[in-house]
């Protein structure tokens, strides 16, 4: 097995990036999921569950100093990533509320504009990240902005299971993961529990359940007007009321992982 195709998203909900290698960290692949759109209000996060728009906006990683926004009709607009304790906001992401810098007036004008409604930018530092899900994480373990885990992984020969059921070919990044394993049988990886990358092993904490946000073209922010996959998936991937398709990982260290690596399952 090998880890075939490697994904950041820099922003929670916008636009996915492919890259060749990334560092692994205690948040998962550097520089994944460290921003947010979130409610000016309200500070409850927003996704393409809500705005199928986000789809369309690009924020593209530019290290330690900041993202570059660019989106359709959108002029480009760098932010620089939040320093100092100043600006914190309280921000809420489903059951966790907690406090983060605001990236500023420029930012948030910006992102209210493309989305259609009054918003603000947020960053969190790794020093402000999560706790995970105590019932699947241990002490220690931290999440940024994703909905609960640091890390998704998929098999290819899963997504082309359901492509197969579905009828046609569905793109990978409908379903967001941050690493694909090629080589492994059709949903091999819901039996996993340990795994090593490269130097790097990971936890199999739980399995990923999947939401409409499936049913949108990333490509285009459509949704598919027969639901799918996500009429396909309930008919064989649900229990107790809940679809799965992927599975959550934590690194347990850090380390650099490149696309071809070798991946051993432990236990």
């Amino acid at each position: 097995m090998r880890l075939s195709a490697l994904y950041r998203y820099p922003m929670k909900s916008a636009a996915g990036q492919l890259l060749d290698s990334s560092r692994v960290g205690l948040l998962g692949l550097q520089g994944d999921r460290r921003w947010m759109a979130v409610d000016a209000e309200t500070g409850r996060f927003l996704t393409q569950r809500l705005l199928a728009q986000m789809t369309q906006m690009n924020v593209h990683w530019r290290g330690e100093d900041g993202v570059l926004l660019t989106a359709p009709n959108m002029p480009e607009l760098f932010v620089a990533v939040p320093t100092g304790e100043d600006a914190l906001r309280g921000v809420t992401v489903w059951r966790d509320s907690f406090r983060v810098p605001d990236a500023g007036d420029e930012a948030a004008a910006w992102v209210s504009r493309f989305l259609g409604r009054d918003c603000r930018l947020v960053y969190v530092p790794e020093a402000r990240a999560r706790q995970v899900d105590s019932g699947y994480g241990e002490a220690g373990d931290k999440v940024g902005f994703a909905d609960g885990f640091p890390l998704l992984l998929i098999g290819q020969s899963s997504l082309d299971d359901l492509s197969a059921r579905v009828g046609r070919e569905l793109p990978m990044l409908r379903f967001r993961p941050n690493l694909v394993i090629t080589g492994a049988e059709p949903y091999a990886e819901d039996s996993w529990k340990r795994i090593r990358i490269g130097e790097i092993e990971f936890r199999v904490a739980k399995g990923c359940s999947r939401c409409i946000m499936t049913t949108l073209d990333p490509a285009t922010g459509e949704r598919s007007a027969d639901r799918e996959p996500l009429t396909t998936l309930k008919t064989y991937r649900e229990r107790e009321g809940e679809v799965y398709f992927g599975q959550n990982l934590i690194a347990d260290g850090a380390g650099e992982l490149q696309v071809g690596m070798t991946v051993e399952v432990l236990e």
